[in-house]
């Protein structure tokens, strides 16, 4: 078996949690930059005002912004193919709602995506990966505001211009089913909140929660399809993806009522998938939307402006998976946005996420049976409690034990016939968890010193899955020892 002969290997990143020099350049605030920094155990806390006590990770991050061409230099080495980053809105329109873009923005996305070429990587961008302008949350309310298309339409048709030949490929939103549930009200919807627990602020469900959060996430549906129509009369050889948070589940028994929770939480997968590649609501749709008491407000053309923005390819996050069960008695496990029951066959990382490769192999059939077109994993791997030795190196062989598994079973996917395009594992270099805005929570091939509280030299390190990785890339991934 072999991978693809242009198959992209390489990694992902994400501006708020890597790129720092919040405010260089004439950047404005992002709501991410009104996020303070948690722990396994306690949570992050959202503040409408910058609080000079707290410590706000996204501020400098890893600090990319002044270490682009160093960090770069070291995927070259690696071998990337792709890498994927995203854009802060902030950097190219402060405040979201200016008809002019921010030069000293655009000039600075120039020069990563010039070094980017010069070493032959492949950028894969994403305009909005939890990023929305505090501005646009204080003044409109965020996603909840039709306006918002406008302004995001705007910043798109600057992208697609201004890059125009350094860019082809681009993702809309980051895991745009997030706004479905957890704190993706605040980072995905930009929906107004009175400082507090950001964990708790998207934990209810209530029928006003859920109006809100599906009216704006039919907004961000709308956007997304507009983006993809505008992306390709810019420039008819880009390609436009949508992004979802990948989840695979299992019944926890044989009983058929576990069986069908099993399938309706498999859903998390096609709702915003239909949507964005078929160009309408699933047929499900309907009843989901009338048991949560959700009706929304569909304008004329709307239904015609989903059919005419399809996007090129599907790509999604996987880092585990759950099962499904109607008995409230069966013990919960972390994960990635959503909470799941836990599986006794499988073992879980530090923080509580369980590991399951196998269930990549399963999703991506899955997906590829409903959609058929190609498929990008563009987030994978795992948080681990990283090591920096005395002698400057890193011993992490659990991470490549856990990255070999997965790399196996997207292999199994394409010998069963899965058009798999591209693999971008997450954080390919140490960064600001999303979750818990910790640092001690590393994903990368390479280390930062950096600690919890935003101290250390930023100095880079290579570990020991920095030279494997190079060796899967250089041989295709036929050498996973």
């Amino acid at each position: 078996m072999s991978f693809p002969k242009n198959f992209y290997w390489g990694g992902a990143t994400a501006a708020n949690q890597f790129e720092g020099g919040w405010q260089e350049g004439g950047k404005g605030d992002s709501v991410c930059d009104h996020m303070t920094a948690g722990s396994v155990n306690s949570p992050r806390y959202f503040t409408n005002e910058i609080q000079k006590d707290r410590y706000y990770p996204s501020h400098n991050a890893i600090d990319f912004y002044h270490h682009y061409k160093e960090d770069i230099a070291l995927f070259a080495e690696m071998g990337f193919k792709m890498f994927r980053l995203s854009i802060n809105w902030t950097r190219i329109f402060p405040k979201g709602d200016e008809a002019e873009p921010n030069r000293e923005g655009l000039d600075f996305y120039r020069d990563v995506f010039l070094e980017l070429k010069k070493y032959d990587i492949e950028p894969l961008v994403t305009i909005s990966h939890y990023e929305i302008p505090y501005h646009l949350m204080k003044e409109y309310g965020g996603w909840l505001n039709r306006k918002c298309i406008d302004f995001y339409l705007n910043y798109c048709k600057v992208l697609f211009t201004e890059y125009k030949g350094l860019v082809k490929y681009w993702l809309t939103f980051n895991e745009i089913n997030s706004l479905q549930f957890g704190i993706g009200d605040i980072l995905s919807g930009g929906f107004p909140r009175e400082d507090g627990n950001a964990q708790e602020l998207g934990l209810t469900a209530t029928r006003e929660d859920n109006q809100k959060r599906y009216q704006g996430l039919h907004h961000q549906f709308l956007a997304s399809a507009k983006a993809v129509v505008l992306g390709h009369e810019i420039d008819p050889e880009n390609q436009v993806g949508c992004m979802v948070a990948g989840g695979c589940y299992y019944p926890y028994t044989c009983n058929p009522d576990d069986a069908l929770k099993a399938q309706r939480d498999m859903r998390m997968n096609y709702f915003c998938g239909d949507v964005q590649v078929r160009g309408a609501y699933p047929y499900f749709a309907k009843r989901m939307f009338r048991e949560m008491g959700v009706e929304l407000k569909v304008e004329e053309g709307d239904e015609e402006i989903l059919r005419q923005g399809k996007v090129d390819f599907y790509s999604f996050s996987y880092y585990m998976s759950s099962c499904s069960t109607e008995d409230p008695e069966v013990m919960r496990t972390n994960g990635n946005l959503v909470t799941g029951v836990n599986n006794p066959y499988l073992k879980s990382s530090d923080w509580g996420w369980q590991i399951d490769p196998k269930g990549l192999r399963y999703l991506l059939n899955d997906l590829y049976a409903r959609y058929q077109i190609p498929i990008m994993i563009v987030e994978n791997g795992l948080g681990a409690k990283d090591v920096l030795e005395a002698d400057g190196t890193v011993h992490d062989s659990y991470r490549q034990d856990y990255l070999r598994e997965h790399i196996r079973q997207i292999e199994e996917a394409i010998e069963d016939g899965v058009d798999v395009i591209a693999y971008t594992p997450w954080g390919c270099i140490d960064l600001i968890s999303a979750s818990t805005g910790e640092m001690k929570k590393r994903y990368g091939f390479i280390y930062v010193d950096l600690d919890n509280e935003g101290k250390g030299s930023f100095k880079r390190y290579k570990k020991d899955s920095f030279y494997w990785y190079k060796k899967v890339i250089a041989s295709n991934g036929a050498d996973l020892n």
